[in-house]
């Protein structure tokens, strides 16, 4: 009823209502729309004085609705909502003012209907008192048209070619299409519908078929019989008597003989792999070794080298030629770390720890960076697989995307799989390496869900001979999502939820729209939307309007976070499929862009794409990332080639123009400070039945495991979150108080925070500041545990309890000591202001394990000076170190994260949450070549920019910067220095900071949660330690030095002797010394304070 009221704008956002409350601009202006907090409730929008006030209309047990105005005021009861707004007309009803102007709702244009011929839907499950009502539906329609629905068969029949067909079989689909086809209709219409006589049909057909099954089914069950594992005599019996039956439908028996083939085959691999010894491991398929061709630098010298890689014996040969002996192999656990050279890119360094205890550095070069990634890749499944580890602490995830155009799929599609074409692409080195799950979104889909499913797996078993198992799926039409996950990944993945919604004419067509699944990973939230939006260049706008409705709409996740939207609710939220924005350029530049396509000049092109000029304004997709692009535009193409693009179209209203664009897109959001690296975004160039060509993406993605604490519960000190002195800014006019909610999964249950204060109103703002400090209390403090863990924020008006914004803040930036965060606020993917303030955490005593994310470092050098790593290591473990806190997702352009990092020359495609990326800066600027020490953490320039590099140089002398290793028998009566607490922030501000001023931590600091400052002098290193700059001569190699003199102190511990690095369990070789010099100062091994 409603619904007809000029007044009541549905659900509209809080922020659209101020904005048409604020075009009014007369006192008494007021519009309802439905509440955001309370379902069936609405809101009474009221403008008084350039500010908007809200009041909530709650429905009683009995439907009547009533208003929550002022106290005092006696509360009055309506049964429709028209009558209560004529009430409030009257003055002195407890509102601000009385209601006077209603604001009229903004009609939308009608969406003309696209000109395309839609398929028939793919048949769905409904239950069976839906069907019989659809169904009787159904035959009711048929009847007035039944008639023309004859005739068309007849005509059919006269067009339809069947003299190759035998006598019996034509006489029986002539019998059926010309009168038995209308008893089937008699009969649906009757509420059977079961189609009898086309059953009869099909039998007649297959009959020879059939008595072919009855022969071939026994056969195949014996084979069943023979590889089952263990057997089951009582299945067994069940399906020799299904393979008697033979009144079962032929389907039927053909879907009994494929899965009997399947499961022969997926049995018969089991054994095979058991019987050679193979026993899965983190993966069910066998990687075969791969070998590259590699240049080694040695003292300026380039050598050819082949490196042969044995992810399954956990090996990597160091061999001289093709044939040459395999003599020289390094073991996984002796390979420390990977770093990849930034300046030359398919340059790499392999730090290696020889059988002397000692580190070496290897520098090789690749014929070409995909090589170098290649080779990257199948070490880190050598490391992941061989790691020990019962859990994954990071797996690999498959997105793609394909616009099917309503068309079947060619036989093969493998290359969509396989990263295969045009882009950011895998080495086919990489091929046999599967991913642990599969994201598939389609548009324009002609198949079932079963076919389509089939075909898929069909696929990777394939490539990867693995059964992947089936998560979820979810239709909306033919827009489809499949999820699949590698087998050993089914008991650990649960929470899982689809959804979909409507956003086609009306927003009550499902030809366009989005489908979504959600999931749970171990401890580590998973979301993916695949969307068809709105086509045609001219409607951005429209496509700006799917996108909010999808975001607010899309029921996904974790229903205890209410107050969040999809964009808040996973650690990590992939959004995928035909996005439609163009390219935003006149039809005349057609030709143009052609050109430029051909000549890959996509950058300029790119500039006018309209995904990217909207998300750059901050109107869809705030802080989601994407994958650089490379390769061409995905729409429109001729079919069946992809050497021509289709970008007219002739329609009776004139030619319409679809220039090529890049309508097909995969776009990521995660929380900040975890780990995402991509590895591939590009689009396949041999799939060509449909005008859209499929685009794939792959990720590693870091996850957490479901925590079992090693502490003893009796003796495990309790944790604390302390958040202070926060501030916020909204974007709003309304009159209200606000407060802050807190949300974890590491909380018990929310926390609900004090109203804060309302200091300054400016036009269209307000700042509020929250002066109480808030303690929250985790469920467990263990540091393993509570560092990877995130809080979620809204903050929310006392009168309706809708939220102004929400954001996130990752419990890793307080690590060290109390650090400042300022993070941006948003609801419903609108920006809606900012949040400031300081968080401090206290845990229990424990330690981090090493993650093997943190295996492959991005890093540079300098090509003038090297630096050994002896004294690379010697540094990491004596000098104050400085590590900034970037976004793991944010940081292109830090919107989302903790500390609005600023933009680096990173590698952006990789985000650790430990943000150690391998990039140390001397003092003249030129980055020395170092690479990350996994115990002491990052040596040079943080993620978050150059504020952390200017506070370190403060701290550093140059005879620091600059030192060089040298033969110890110079000065060797020297004692080394103690190794001292680091100094370590996660704060990153706009201004640099002085370094006294920055909080630090040290091995003695209390267990107070306050902030507190530490003065620290630099550790110099004496002529003997850090060496002379030898001019013009290359530093020795390690293995040429002579051995060092015994010393009398302790030598600093280096990382070798740590069990945080991946697979290190080897127990000490010698017994530490016990001399307090070296124990007392000595910070634990993540550099975090005993609390």
């Amino acid at each position: 009823m409603s619904s007809h009221q000029p007044w009541y704008h549905g659900n509209i956002t809080r922020s659209m209502a101020e904005d048409l409350l604020s075009k009014e601009a007369k006192d008494g202006s007021f519009l309802l729309r439905d509440s955001e907090s309370i379902q069936g409730a609405y809101a009474l929008c009221v403008l008084y004085q350039n500010c908007v006030y809200t009041y909530r209309i709650l429905p009683n047990e009995e439907k009547k609705l009533s208003v929550q105005a002022s106290e005092g005021v006696p509360i009055r009861f309506f049964s429709v909502l028209s009558d209560l707004v004529e009430a409030y007309y009257k003055e002195n009803m407890g509102l601000v003012t009385h209601l006077q102007y209603p604001v009229q709702k903004e009609e939308e244009p009608e969406e003309e209907p696209e000109a395309v011929s839609v398929p028939p839907l793919p048949p769905r499950n409904v239950p069976a008192n839906e069907s019989r009502e659809s169904h009787a539906d159904s035959g009711r329609a048929i009847e007035p048209s039944r008639p023309s629905f004859l005739d068309s068969y007849h005509q059919r029949l006269q067009l339809v070619d069947m003299s190759h067909l035998s006598e019996e079989h034509q006489k029986a689909i002539q019998d059926y299409f010309c009168s038995a086809v209308s008893l089937d209709a008699d009969q649906v219409q009757n509420g059977n519908p079961t189609l009898p006589n086309l059953k009869k049909l099909v039998m007649t057909i297959c009959k020879s078929l059939n008595s072919e099954i009855s022969r071939t089914l026994p056969v195949l069950e014996t084979v069943q019989k023979l590889v089952d594992q263990p057997q089951s005599p009582g299945g067994g019996r069940l399906r020799g008597q299904l393979s008697v039956d033979s009144s079962q439908s032929v389907a039927f028996r053909l879907e009994q003989i494929t899965k009997l083939i399947c499961s022969i085959e997926d049995k018969t691999k089991n054994a095979v792999f058991e019987s050679v010894g193979y026993d899965g491991g983190h993966r069910k398929s066998l990687i075969p070794p791969v070998t590259f061709e590699v240049k080694l630098d040695s003292l300026g010298i380039s050598n050819k080298m082949l490196l042969k890689v044995d992810v399954e014996g956990g090996k990597v040969y160091f061999k001289k030629s093709k044939d040459g002996p395999e003599d020289k192999y390094f073991v996984h656990n002796k390979i420390l770390q990977l770093v990849k050279s930034q300046k030359m890119q398919t340059k790499l360094v392999i730090v290696v720890e020889t059988e002397k205890e000692k580190t070496q550095r290897k520098e090789f070069v690749f014929n070409d960076t995909k090589k170098r990634e290649g080779f990257c890749q199948l070490l880190q499944q050598m490391k992941n697989k061989h790691s020990g580890k019962p859990e994954p602490d990071m797996i690999s995830v498959f997105v793609g995307t394909w616009n099917m155009g309503n068309a079947n799929p060619p036989h093969n599609i493998s290359s969509w799989f396989q990263s295969k074409g045009q882009g950011k692409t895998r080495d086919d080195t990489a091929n046999h390496i599967p991913h642990d799950i599969y994201v598939i979104g389609t548009q324009e889909d002609p198949l079932g869900e079963k076919e389509w499913i089939d075909i898929v797996r069909s696929t990777l078993r394939d490539i990867t001979n693995i059964s992947f198992k089936q998560v979820a799926t979810q239709t909306l039409w033919n827009i489809r999502i499949v999820v699949l996950a590698k087998p050993e990944h089914e008991n650990r993945i649960s929470h899982v939820f689809s959804d979909s919604v409507k956003t086609g004419i009306a927003n009550a067509l499902g030809n366009k729209g989005a489908v979504g699944v959600s999931f749970m990973l171990n401890g580590t939230s998973f979301g993916f939307v695949n969307s068809h939006l709105t086509s045609g260049s001219e409607k951005k706008f429209r496509r700006n309007q799917n996108y909010i409705s999808i975001l607010r709409f899309l029921n996904l996740g974790d229903k205890k976070v209410n107050p969040f939207d999809i964009t808040h609710r996973f650690t990590h939220l992939f959004w995928l499929g035909d996005l439609n924005y163009r390219v935003d350029l006149p039809p005349g530049e057609a030709e143009n862009i052609v050109t430029k396509i051909k000549q890959q000049q996509y950058q300029e092109l790119l500039s006018r794409d309209q995904l990217n000029i909207e998300k750059g304004s901050g109107n869809i997709f705030l802080d989601y990332e994407e994958e650089e692009i490379t390769f061409p535009p995905t729409y429109r193409f001729e079919r069946e080639t992809r050497e021509r693009y289709a970008y007219t179209k002739a329609k009776a209203t004139g030619t319409k123009y679809n220039l090529p664009s890049w309508c097909d897109r995969v776009l990521r959001k995660s929380y900040p400070m975890v780990h995402v690296a991509c590895h591939s975004y590009g689009c396949t160039t041999d799939i060509m039945t449909s005008d859209h060509s499929p685009v794939f993406a792959t990720f590693d993605v870091g996850v957490t495991s479901q925590f079992v604490s090693k502490n003893d519960p009796t003796k495990d000190s309790q944790g604390a979150i302390k958040f202070m002195n926060c501030v916020a800014t909204l974007m709003t006019k309304s009159k209200t108080k606000f407060f802050i909610e807190y949300h974890s999964s590491c909380l018990e249950k929310f926390v609900k925070g004090p109203d804060g204060e309302n200091q300054d109103c400016r036009e269209g703002f307000i700042k509020v500041r929250f002066g109480t400090q808030v303690e929250l209390t985790p469920i467990i403090a263990d540091p393993e545990y509570l560092l990877d863990q995130h809080i979620l924020i809204s903050i929310k008006s006392t009168d309706s309890d809708e939220s102004y914004g929400e954001t996130c803040v990752a419990l890793r930036s307080a690590e060290i000591a109390y650090t400042e965060f300022d993070v941006i606020l948003t609801h419903h993917g609108e920006r809606t202001g900012t949040l400031t303030g300081g968080i401090q955490l206290r845990t229990s005593e424990g330690k981090q394990t090493e993650k093997l994310y943190d295996f492959i470092k991005v890093g540079d050098d300098s090509g003038a000076s090297k630096v050994l790593f002896f004294f690379v290591f010697f540094l990491s473990t004596n000098l104050v170190s400085s590590r900034g806190g970037a976004s793991g997702h944010g940081a292109k352009d830090g919107g989302s994260g903790n500390m609005s990092p600023k933009k680096t020359g990173y590698d952006h495609s990789v985000c650790s949450p430990t943000g150690k990326t391998s990039s140390p800066v001397s003092e003249d600027g030129q980055p020395a070549e170092m690479f990350d020490n996994p115990l002491y953490g990052l040596m040079g320039k943080a993620r978050c920019g150059k504020d952390q590099e200017i506070s370190r140089k403060d701290h550093l002398s140059p005879s620091e910067i600059f030192a060089f290793p040298k033969p110890p028998d110079l000065d060797s009566d020297r004692i080394p220095p103690v190794p001292t607490p680091r100094n370590r922030s996660f704060t990153c501000s706009e201004k640099p900071q002085n370094p006294s001023s920055v909080p630090t931590a040290t091995s003695s600091s209390s267990s107070s949660l306050q902030p507190q400052t530490f003065t620290k002098k630099p550790v110099v290193p004496s002529r003997s330690e850090g060496g002379m700059i030898m001019s013009g001569k290359p530093p020795l190699p390690m293995k040429n030095r002579p051995d060092p003199q015994p010393q009398l102190q302790p030598k600093p511990r280096d990382y070798r002797d740590s069990s945080e690095l991946p697979c290190k369990l080897r127990p000490p070789t010698r017994p530490l010394p016990k001399d307090g010099h070296h124990e007392t100062p000595q910070p634990p091994k993540t550099g975090r304070p005993l609390k």
